[in-house]
């Protein structure tokens, strides 16, 4: 039984992943799959797959030999028929057609690399992201949406699609279930799209977490606050959190919070402070790092991470 089950896509979900598998074998990531940009975009519509991108991350935190593997399976392409592609993705995509399967090829992928835990594409069927935004328009695909940079509305599939039976499982039976960090329209939202997620959730008996992002993303979340971030998991997972997380930004560069401010991106302000029907808990502070592209960026650090998961009693001894 997975004791930890993980919700999200993108990179938040696997920089807790990091972390938490030294502390939980047994751990279990539950992954979006209406990523449709760069090389996963290419892959899914040329080859009819679930784009590999965000279980490829995640895969690889999971990792046992994280550093070596990463730069292995991260590594891009420059050659001008293969430019932007990641070994990773080709990887998977050779796996999926191999196995015929993508829920496999996964599998495949994460036994070559000896995983600590497992990695689960919350569904295995070719499904894209709609946003409706301002004045009742939509716009299809989630590199779409999040390039738009308007405000959202809603989201929706663009059909129905079943869930794994194995996430609806690790989801039932799990004794933690965290939601989030991650893109809240583009890369946590999809998730309970899926069928069966959320009615999974709300069966659970788990203890339901939501850790927030640090900031806000333009157009996604401009100027939302905790609470805006709180309401809309909520409303779409169709749970109330028992625990809730926000992480400050504390001391960060000016020059980097400039370039934050100039796209339209801001801290997420915590307004829950007095809110007495679900615990708010701080996160500790964030840190910069470096994204591979020579930019700092605001992420939570390894410390802010461990602070959570003391709180959530998620701190056993470490694993080797």
């Amino acid at each position: 039984m997975s004791k930890t089950v993980l919700i999200g896509g993108g990179t938040g979900l696997s920089t807790f992943a990091r972390v938490l598998k030294h502390y939980d074998s047994s751990l279990t990531l539950v992954v979006a799959v209406t990523d449709d940009g760069g090389s996963s975009g290419f892959l899914r519509e040329a080859m009819s797959m679930p784009p590999p991108g965000d279980v490829r991350n995640n895969v690889i935190a999971l990792a046992d030999d994280e550093e070596f593997l990463t730069k292995v399976f991260s590594y891009r392409f420059e050659a001008r028929a293969m430019n932007g592609h990641s070994l990773g993705n080709i990887i998977i995509a050779g796996l999926t057609e191999m196995f015929q399967s993508f829920p496999e090829a996964v599998l495949a992928a994460s036994r070559m690399l000896k995983i600590k835990g497992r990695v689960l594409p919350v569904a295995d069927d070719l499904v894209h992201l709609v946003a409706e935004i301002d004045y009742g328009s939509f716009i299809k695909g989630e590199s779409r949406i999040s390039a738009a940079g308007k405000r959202i509305e809603r989201v929706f599939l663009d059909k129905a699609v079943k869930a794994l039976p194995e996430v609806l499982g690790a989801i039932e039976s799990a004794k933690t279930v965290i939601v989030g960090p991650g893109s809240l329209f583009t890369s946590v939202v999809p998730n309970f799209l899926v069928s069966g997620v959320r009615e999974a959730f709300g069966k659970s008996k788990a203890n339901k977490v939501y850790i927030c992002n640090i900031m806000t993303q333009p157009g996604e979340s401009t100027g939302f606050s905790l609470a805006d971030h709180v309401n809309v998991v909520e409303d779409y997972s169709g749970v109330t959190f028992d625990m809730i997380f926000w992480t400050e930004v504390g001391e960060v560069e000016p020059a980097v919070l400039n370039r934050y401010y100039e796209r339209g991106s801001m801290p997420v302000r915590n307004d829950m402070l007095t809110d007495t029907r679900v615990r708010v808990v701080s996160g500790g502070t964030a840190e910069l790092i470096d994204d591979g592209r020579n930019r700092l960026v605001v992420r939570h650090s390894r410390d802010s991470i461990l602070s959570i998961l003391k709180e959530l009693n998620l701190l056993g001894e470490e694993k080797m």
